[in-house]
């Protein structure tokens, strides 16, 4: 799979000054934390849940998380769960490569004992999502997927990674967020090998004290979630190799269709450089604050995001995709010539590149455009969402 690789490979021609890279669930981790973009949620509960993975993959969908916690009811768990066993087995009789899957569990038990259900279509999975992780209750979900590993490996599975949600009350008090940060670094430190990406679980955190952000605002405008998100980077985002891959949180509105707002793009007199007039569109289908949040979350360290909607995957990819003034500032900073560091007036001129205060940016930059590509100098993000709409 590849990002965009769901659109014509003349299209991607035209629209790319390098490529997205193909990868597979079996590329190196770093690679697929990288990857994994707008990671699509969906109920374990829905009955074509293995056509839904399938069509959503062929709409460039590359992961997607099955969930069996907090999207269904109490009293639907035992079905969702005979529900997923039975759909991955459809799905794996039917021979195409799925997107990224993983299973979003609500108890450590939950592990092993699916990982013995799903029997041969086990290699369909990617992992387990880990929901309100703290050390505490971190440490039983990790090693039951290493007692899930084991017997993986014997039905001919592939590896199994983690993504602990970082979501609990007692992450977001303030007199106790420091010491849970630290028992999570803690945790994840010692399972590095198994934990492909930390999320952010914003609803939790708002739900904690009775807030729901409007489709006008940000995570970053509720300033309670954004000092939760800011101390979440500084301890486990960190660029000195000691960090995660952090995901962006969910965006909770989806009025937008695809179908209605492909035509509109494609009528948008942004493409002659009237970018207001397009703004003004966004606003109108409730997309301005998710696209100002995809930024926001870019800006503050973050990468990919959780999706409950189709309609946001393709506005978080194709925002994802490294400017070619970016990647002449990341290869112009990375230059072996540049070790010994110093100040460069980049190729755009219209900035100050300076070497080793901005290496490490210019590496982040570079690992993204691997898995996302670099646009053409003359592409921005309206010619790479109305390329990627279906129909």
């Amino acid at each position: 799979m590849r990002h965009f690789g769901h659109i014509a490979p003349e299209v991607r021609q035209r629209l790319f000054h390098r490529e997205p890279c193909a990868f597979t669930a079996d590329s190196p981790p770093h690679l697929l934390a990288s990857a994994l973009g707008a990671t699509l949620y969906s109920p374990a509960t829905r009955p074509r849940l293995a056509d839904d993975i399938l069509k959503q993959g062929g709409r460039g969908v590359t992961s997607m998380v099955v969930c069996l916690e907090d999207s269904i009811d109490d009293a639907e768990v035992a079905d969702a769960e005979e529900n997923l066993v039975r759909q991955f087995a459809d799905l794996a009789d039917r021979g195409v490569e799925p997107p990224l899957l993983f299973v979003r569990v609500r108890a450590a038990e939950q592990i092993p004992d699916l990982t013995r259900r799903l029997g041969p279509s086990l290699r369909l999975l990617s992992g387990f999502v880990l929901p309100k992780f703290t050390e505490e209750r971190g440490v039983p979900f990790l090693e039951a997927l290493t007692v899930a590993e084991t017997a993986a490996d014997a039905l001919g599975g592939r590896r199994l990674f983690a993504m602990p949600v970082l979501e609990s009350p007692e992450l977001l008090h303030l007199e106790s967020r420091a010491e849970t940060l630290a028992g999570i670094a803690r945790t994840v430190d010692k399972y590095r090998d198994r934990v492909l990406a930390l999320r952010l679980g914003v609803t939790d955190f708002c739900s904690a004290y009775g807030l729901r952000r409007p489709p006008d605002m940000t995570a970053y405008d509720v300033q309670i979630v954004a000092s939760v998100i800011a101390d979440v980077v500084n301890v486990l985002g960190r660029a000195d190799g000691t960090g995660f891959t952090v995901t962006g949180p969910v965006w909770e509105y989806f009025r937008v269709q695809e179908r209605m707002f492909k035509p509109q793009l494609r009528r948008s007199p942004f493409l002659q450089g009237r970018a207001e007039e397009l703004r003004q569109a966004l606003i109108e289908h409730d997309m301005d604050g998710l696209l100002r949040e995809i930024e926001l979350d870019r800006a503050n360290g973050l990468l990919g995001k959780t999706c409950i909607h189709p309609s946001h995957v393709l506005p978080v990819h194709a925002l994802s995709v490294v400017s070619h003034e970016e990647f002449s500032d990341a290869e112009d900073i990375l230059r072996p010539e540049r070790d010994g560091g110093g100040v460069l007036r980049s190729s755009y001129t219209n900035k100050m590149n300076e070497v080793k205060p901005h290496r490490a940016w210019a590496e982040r930059t570079l690992r993204r455009a691997e898995v996302f590509g670099v646009a053409k100098e003359d592409i921005g993000f309206v010619e790479l969402l109305t390329a990627g709409l279906p129909g």
